[in-house]
Order: C-alpha cells, then sequence, then structure tokens
C-alpha cells in the first residue's frame, strides 16, 4: 500500500492560505444551497483528511454536517485515527475508489476528491465511478495538482505524452505538442476532468451534472479545482434560486475562465488598513504604504474569505 500524500508532511494545511479561501468559498456556497432548499446539513462528507482534517472541522462547525467518512492510503494509520477531530469522524485506510460504490443511495453526499497529484488514470476512473454511483443532489469536487506532469526538463512533448498514457480516452482527435504550454496544462485538465464527469453520467436517466465551481489557485503548486451537483430537474430549478451576485466565484460551465484565487502577501497592520476600506472603489489604494492597484484588485475579491492566523502561546 502506498503512504499517506507526502505533501502533508512539507507543507502544514491549516497554513494554506489560497487552499482556505477555497474552503471558505464553498462554505458559503453551501450555506446558499441550504437556503435554496438543500439539506446540506443532512449530508454525508466524504473527503481525503489527512492528519489536519480542516474540511471536517469547519463543515461540522458551520454547516451542521455530522456524518463523516476519511478515506487514505496511509503508513501511519494510527496517527490519522488519534487526529480525528470528533468521533463522529470515520477514518478507513485505504483507495477512495474502494469506498464510493459503498456510499449510501439513501443519502446526499459532498465528496472531494482532493488530490495533490497530478491527472492519472487513476484520478479519472475515480470520478467516472463517483458519477456513476452518486445518489442525486449530491456534489462532486476534484482537486487535481496541474504543474507540468514529469521532470524539470521535460517539455510540451513529454506533456502531451502524460496525458495521451494517463488519458487518453478524453483527449481530442490528433492532440499537437503546440497544445501543451504549461499555461494551458490547468485547461486541459479542466477539459479532461469534464469529460470523465460526462462519460460517468452516461447510462444514468433523468439526471445531469449542474456545475458550480472552477478554481485555479497556487499554495506553492498549482491546482485546480472543479465541482458541480449532480442534479435532478428539481434540483436544477433549486439552483436557479442560487443569487449568483453574491457568489461570484461560481462556475456554470466547466468550459467557461476559472476563477483565479489569488492571495497578496501583507502584514495584519496592512489587513487591518484595507478592511476599513473594504469594498474600496475602483481604482484606490493605500495613502500610507506601497501596494499596487493590482494587490489591492486580488484583496477586494477574497478580504470577507482571507484566513487570520496567529500564534496561541501556552
Amino acid at each position: 500500500m502506498s503512504s499517506l500524500s507526502e505533501s502533508f508532511r512539507r507543507v502544514h494545511y491549516e497554513f494554506r492560505p489560497a487552499k482556505q479561501v477555497e474552503r471558505k468559498m464553498l462554505l458559503e456556497t453551501f450555506q446558499k444551497l441550504m437556503e435554496a432548499g438543500f439539506s446540506i446539513a443532512d449530508y454525508q462528507y466524504t473527503g481525503m483528511g489527512s492528519i489536519y482534517f480542516i474540511d471536517f472541522i469547519l463543515l461540522h462547525r458551520y454547516i451542521g454536517i455530522s456524518r463523516f467518512l476519511s478515506v487514505e492510503k496511509s503508513d501511519i494509520p494510527k496517527r490519522v485515527k488519534f487526529n480525528r477531530p470528533f468521533k463522529l469522524v470515520r477514518t478507513e485506510i485505504g483507495d477512495i475508489a474502494d469506498y464510493v460504490p459503498h456510499l449510501s443511495s439513501d443519502l446526499q453526499h459532498v465528496l472531494w476528491l482532493d488530490f495533490d497529484s497530478v491527472l492519472r488514470e487513476s484520478i479519472l476512473s475515480t470520478v467516472l465511478l463517483s458519477c456513476s454511483q452518486l445518489s442525486p443532489g449530491s456534489i462532486l469536487l476534484v482537486t487535481v495538482d496541474v504543474e507540468p506532469p514529469g521532470p524539470p526538463e521535460d517539455g510540451p512533448e513529454d506533456w502531451m505524452n502524460h496525458f495521451l498514457e494517463e488519458a487518453g480516452d478524453y483527449l481530442w482527435p490528433e492532440p499537437n505538442p503546440a497544445d501543451f504550454s504549461k499555461s494551458s496544462l490547468p485547461e486541459i485538465n479542466a477539459r479532461i476532468l469534464d469529460k470523465a464527469i460526462r462519460s460517468g453520467l452516461e447510462g444514468r436517466e433523468n439526471v445531469g451534472f449542474c456545475p458550480l465551481f472552477k478554481f485555479v489557485y497556487a499554495d506553492g503548486h498549482k491546482m485546480l479545482s472543479l465541482g458541480g451537483m449532480i442534479a435532478r430537474a428539481d434540483d436544477k430549478r433549486k439552483l436557479r434560486k442560487l443569487h449568483k451576485a453574491e457568489l461570484p466565484f461560481l462556475r456554470n460551465d466547466l468550459s467557461s475562465h476559472p476563477y483565479e484565487i489569488r492571495v497578496p502577501c501583507i502584514t495584519r497592520k496592512e489587513r487591518l488598513y484595507l478592511d476599513a476600506a473594504m469594498p474600496c472603489r475602483q481604482g484606490w489604494k493605500p495613502k500610507d504604504f506601497e501596494l499596487d492597484e493590482e494587490e489591492v484588485k486580488q484583496y477586494k475579491t477574497i478580504y470577507r474569505y482571507y484566513p487570520a492566523y496567529t500564534e496561541m502561546l501556552f
């Protein structure tokens, strides 16, 4: 069995500001979905909690979800279980694909396939399986690393060959290395995942996929998260009740431009100053310290979700 993703050893998951902004945007969306008639608090959340379980803590405290399953490929099962934040979190050691078929059809689910690796056939198989299994009304989220696959010396032809090997069935006819520039990789990943989602829904009657999210962000590696709801006609009607002006990061189409989460590096004192001016007028800049207009614009879009970190000495 392969070990739990090594990223948890390199990066403390509590201190990933862009990821935390993403989580808070998801939380706000779930709150709005509850207002629209979806009983998200009664859903089961299944994810990959690592040893930090940040999503689990937030969903229990702010949404009220009380059914949780965390699945990890891990060589530290005692550490995983020791760190579960609540007794109601069930932990399992294994491949999450083995647990998807056993998710209850009597419940709705939030399933977050939060991978930190580049796209591989095993990920696509899990996405396809999830779409074939999840009950209507469930929400599927998928996260993958969209940095160039392979060693640093590789180039577009090598990257194309990676996708041909791992996702050839989901590529367009006659791909060309020129299509696989570094800047195009997030969109290539999104197109492949979109096709895998649609393929997973083939043969299912009276349900479709309603996109909600398409985020790009980086706390080191560039990551892509996309997701939406496995929806029936009545679910689609309720989704139309969402006030999308209040949720400008939502996306109705996975082919649309992603919402890029960019978190400017500012001090706590600067943040308090900026918050006092939010939401600021276009072109506004602070007078008391240097911050360019683009950084101010970035902060304006995410200030409500900006994480606050502090040290507690005890």
